[in-house]
């Protein structure tokens, strides 16, 4: 099989830097594929032929939208292939493509594996969402760019992002600086989401004015949090009665989201995780979303999700031998 491109520019972005989005796609889907200026040759099982074309094809149209295609990209769009199969009719110059996206003033965040196109769909339809899984699944990332997109569209008066302050093993003492500069390392992630989601200027400016408010966990005992998008992040590291708390401040015209690693509880031991037990206690109630993230669905440097999958292995292997 055959591809060109007539674009010679954007068919070298295509390709990557040393053709490494080829060298990705050959690895992936098991085929050969050798560029030549503008064309591609694909060469293997004719489904995995089926689905580098699809992936070629879906990411040429993004670069001609003048979107960045990086390897993320690439991996997201292999994933997208290999879930849809053989089966469908692909037509890229359609916007509308089968995973959901999240659209923002500053460009719009596509879902890359099928948990994070249902992780997006339940934030759409939900009041409440728990989002749960291992690190780099983008949980937190869609979460921020989901409350993102409700306050540009001024669904909401503000967004409310928090996290408990819990040390991950180490001993931090008494840290320099007003309450700002002490919850800043906590809350850092959030930060990095935001700037990533929305004009920097802008989000100092809502920072400041007070429609973005970032604050440790313990600071929403006694509120009532109305016309907000609420996000609680590290949500593992909370006690049962932190989480009671903290899902009773939702308000009229609220919308929260939840998410947390449960393999990841930093709390002393023996105290029971709150992030757990409100999902065991709130799964099927309507309005509450429950999305689970695995190893699979992380969009890290591939690397990541080998390494969650060898402590989710040896987890596994520890639980089944026993004490």
């Amino acid at each position: 099989m055959v591809l060109a491109f007539d674009d010679n520019r954007l068919a070298t972005q295509l390709f990557g830097h040393y053709g490494r989005n080829l060298a990705l796609l050959e690895r992936k889907l098991g085929v050969k594929a050798d560029s030549r200026g503008n064309h591609v040759t694909l060469e293997g099982a004719r489904d995995g032929c089926e689905q580098a074309r699809r992936v070629l094809e879906h990411l040429y149209d993004a670069l001609k939208r003048g979107r960045d295609v990086g390897v993320g990209d690439v991996e997201g769009a292999i994933r997208e292939a290999v879930a849809q199969g053989s089966l469908f009719d692909f037509d890229p110059s359609e916007d509308r493509q089968n995973f959901d996206e999240i659209q923002l003033r500053r460009r719009p965040v596509r879902a890359r594996t099928a948990a994070q196109d249902a992780y997006i769909r339940s934030l759409k339809r939900h009041t409440l969402v728990f989002g749960t899984g291992p690190a780099g699944t983008g949980k937190t990332w869609l979460a921020v760019a989901y409350a993102v997109h409700l306050l540009e569209r001024r669904m909401v008066d503000r967004l409310i992002l928090s996290r408990p302050a819990v040390e991950a093993g180490e001993r931090l003492g008494f840290l320099p600086g007003d309450m700002k500069e002490k919850v800043d390392p906590y809350l850092r992630p959030i930060y990095d989401a935001l700037h990533d989601l929305m004009d920097r200027a802008f989000v100092e400016r809502a920072l400041q004015s007070g429609e973005i408010e970032i604050a440790p966990l313990a600071f929403m005992r006694g509120r009532t949090l109305s016309n907000a998008a609420v996000i609680l992040d590290e949500a593992q590291n909370t006690t049962s009665m932190q989480m009671k708390m903290f899902l009773t401040r939702l308000g009229e015209n609220s919308h929260m989201i939840i998410t947390g690693d449960p393999s990841q509880v930093d709390l002393p031991s023996g105290q029971t995780s709150g992030l757990a037990e409100a999902i065991r206690l709130l799964d099927g109630i309507e309005g509450v979303g429950v999305c689970h993230f695995t190893a699979q669905d992380v969009v890290r440097h591939e690397l990541v999700g080998r390494i969650v999958a060898a402590y989710e292995a040896s987890d596994a292997a520890r639980i089944a031998k026993g004490p």
